[in-house]
């Protein structure tokens, strides 16, 4: 996996905040992504919750030597509203340049489903071996930030479930089961072991969609957000193959 793609995919994957009251609130925090004890990229995120919905936005970038070889900064935003226990996203924007490369991807949703996908430049064209997208892998998904906010009425119920990610080219599962308590993370109220299964929008013998679905252990640490019953990403961690990614979040 590239920095680039390692670090889209963790800032999504830990860009809610923790601790939230259930009154509407703002919080900024800051989440380290690391490699072999180095940090090679940063992510800071203001996020707004209340009873009925959630606006996130924030900005991530390359750091430490890694930004030398692969300089990589965007923005990421968010929003949704909270009906019948789900998390259900309205728009998602993501906006980065990465080297030379300029990229702008823009979903809308209604409900659970997509409504329109914007890819500027768009998708360059496929070989034979691509997975393609079908009408019927757009329902019942959400971006990669809203698909890991979860509601829940306890930590319990938090990693029994799958989650159902569109990011604008590909769709994945990630099959969520509790982890093994010695692979808990300490910061976090329940911790979660994840399946990458790939569903469309990929080709099967990459070998960085190879690792991910066969190989990569990954990691996901979840805490409330204040008594709302809903619980977001506060610790994660991913194998790639040149090493185990981490995130974690800390007040900015």
């Amino acid at each position: 996996m590239s920095l680039r793609r390692a670090t889209l995919v963790l800032a999504a994957v830990c860009t809610a905040i923790m601790s939230l009251a259930a009154s509407a609130q703002a919080q900024r925090m800051q989440y380290d992504v690391s490699l072999l004890g180095l940090p090679i990229a940063r992510a800071v995120f203001d996020s707004r919750f209340n009873d009925a919905g959630f606006a996130i936005s924030g900005s991530f970038w390359s750091a430490g030597i890694a930004r030398i070889f692969d300089k990589t900064d965007g923005t990421i935003t968010v929003t949704g509203r909270f009906d019948g226990g789900e998390s259900r996203p309205q728009e998602y924007a993501l906006n980065y340049v990465s080297g030379k490369k300029k990229q702008l991807t823009q979903i809308q949703f209604n409900g659970a489903r997509v409504t329109n996908t914007v890819n500027e430049p768009p998708l360059r064209k496929r070989g034979s071996d691509w997975v393609p997208l079908q009408d019927e892998h757009l329902a019942r998904v959400a971006d990669p930030i809203t698909a890991l906010l979860m509601p829940a009425d306890n930590a319990a119920n938090v990693c029994n479930r799958t989650v159902r990610v569109y990011d604008g080219e590909a769709r994945v599962d990630l099959v969520l089961r509790p982890a093994h308590p010695s692979d808990n993370f300490r910061s976090a109220e329940v911790t979660c072991v994840a399946q990458f299964v790939p569903v469309a929008g990929y080709r099967p013998n990459h070998s960085t969609i190879k690792h991910l679905r066969d190989k990569a252990k990954i990691r996901i640490g979840f805490a409330p957000v204040g008594n709302q019953r809903l619980y977001s990403p506060v610790e994660a961690s991913i194998g790639t193959k040149i090493g185990t990614v981490y995130v974690k979040a800390r007040p900015a």
